[in-house]
């Protein structure tokens, strides 16, 4: 697909059309070499050998006896086998006691397996659990009151992984279970993808600091903020330009600072849409090559996509929610995609529409629905109120969105419909 700006009139193309050509630009970074806890959440870029069994010797199970499985067989609370005890052994020490005929060891989880034992019996199943007949610590000899099989609560070495086995390969998204098996095998740094570097830019003269006075017609600069707390948790590394004027000098001169701050993509806010002054259209064009869209989705229409100093720059519409919502539908695949990841799908549940819902704007509608679940244990969606592209406060009482295709004009109270969770919360 070839998308071209041939005029002042912008195209009006689908959001799989924009995002499909705006990810086309988009690639995995190099990678670079991590401490074991920076690389969660990331991407490895190298297959993982373990140079070691894991677990390396053969362990206890359980606290108990460690015993030979012959020297108790027939053993039951109605015809006990007392054996004598020539040891206590802890995990981390190195049993120096052996086990021989009618002899045991006591034996906590994770010790070593002494010589000659086979089986451990755990406490539960000998006197050291019975009041009237208590052993325990320091005791000449325990009753056994159970048989178990040969090879009871004994695990084995490199029952796990074994020494010379890739355990994790290249392309795996490391969350804390892998951090913990690449722990388990001495691995204390590993190659991943880097984080990408993602420049944010606001634009307008009406924008001040959020820290600043407000003065008549000014607004504070949320837009900043909101795309740099999505850069971060998508797992970028955002770069705060601040405010650029709408004046030439000053927005060119901030393009050209993300440029040299070794940005990855840069994402701009406001100044992409019809009605707006043609400033940061000009400067956008001037400093690279760049497409100037009108997206099939609300909120979020106007859209610009293109290459500023050779790097990508995505231009998102300056109200909030539309800002948000572009975010999430365009910029974030594009952070995944250069973090190595390939999947980008949020999850979806089916909920029960709990009010009205309308489009009449004839594009993708999204949403702001919060969803929770009522008695019967069924997802429902509530509305979060007004809808409007200005309307900030909405999200934040959103935990999803539903989207409305534009031949859907209205789903009514009982609709049952298909929600895109931004958030899982635990209590849903």
């Amino acid at each position: 697909m070839v998308i071209r700006q041939t005029s002042n009139v912008m195209q009006m193309i689908s959001v799989e059309e924009a995002r499909a050509y705006i990810l086309r630009h988009f690639a995995p970074l190099e990678a670079e070499r991590v401490e074991l806890l920076d690389a969660l959440d990331r991407v490895l870029t190298e297959d993982i050998v373990s140079p070691i069994h894991v677990p390396p010797h053969n362990n206890s199970a359980m606290d108990g006896y460690a015993v030979r499985a012959q020297d108790i067989r027939g053993a039951s609370k109605t015809n006990p086998i007392r054996l004598n005890v020539v040891a206590d052994l802890g995990a981390g020490y190195v049993p120096d006691a052996e086990v021989t005929q009618d002899t045991a060891v006591r034996i906590m989880t994770g010790a070593v397996i002494p010589r000659g034992a086979d089986t451990v019996v755990r406490f539960e199943e000998t006197s050291e659990a019975v009041d009237q007949k208590a052993s325990g610590k320091g005791s000449g000899s325990v009753e056994i009151l159970n048989a178990p099989e040969r090879g009871a609560n004994v695990r084995l070495a490199g029952e796990d992984i074994r020494a010379g086995e890739i355990v994790l390969r290249k392309g795996t998204l490391l969350r804390p279970p892998e951090i913990g098996l690449l722990a388990s095998i001495g691995q204390s740094k590993v190659n991943v993808h880097r984080r990408p570097r993602v420049a944010i830019l606001a634009t307008g003269d009406e924008l001040v600091e959020i820290d600043a006075p407000l003065s008549e017609g000014k607004i504070r600069n949320s837009n900043e903020y909101s795309n740099a707390a999505a850069v971060l948790k998508a797992g970028g590394v955002p770069i705060r330009l601040g405010i650029a004027r709408d004046n030439v000098q000053d927005l060119t001169r901030k393009i050209r600072k993300g440029v040299d701050a070794g940005a990855d993509l840069f994402i701009t806010s406001a100044g992409v849409s019809v009605g707006d002054y043609d400033i940061v259209k000009d400067v956008l064009n001037s400093e690279g090559e760049m497409h100037f869209w009108q997206v099939n989705m609300k909120p979020g229409k106007p859209l610009a996509f293109g290459i500023v100093g050779g790097v990508p720059l995505l231009g998102l519409p300056g109200n909030p929610v539309s800002a948000i919502v572009s975010f999430e539908t365009f910029a974030r695949p594009a952070i995944l995609t250069m973090l190595g990841k390939t999947k980008f799908a949020r999850p979806q549940v089916e909920a029960i529409l709990q009010d009205r819902a309308e489009n009449n704007a004839g594009r993708r509608n999204y949403i702001r629905v919060f969803v929770s679940r009522n008695g019967n244990g069924e997802y429902t969606a509530m509305t979060t109120g007004e809808q409007g592209s200005g309307i900030l406060s909405s999200i934040t009482r959103a935990n999803g969105l539903l989207e409305m295709p534009p031949e859907d004009l209205e789903y009514k109270p009982g609709a049952r419909v298909r929600v895109t969770m931004l958030d899982y919360p635990e209590e849903i």
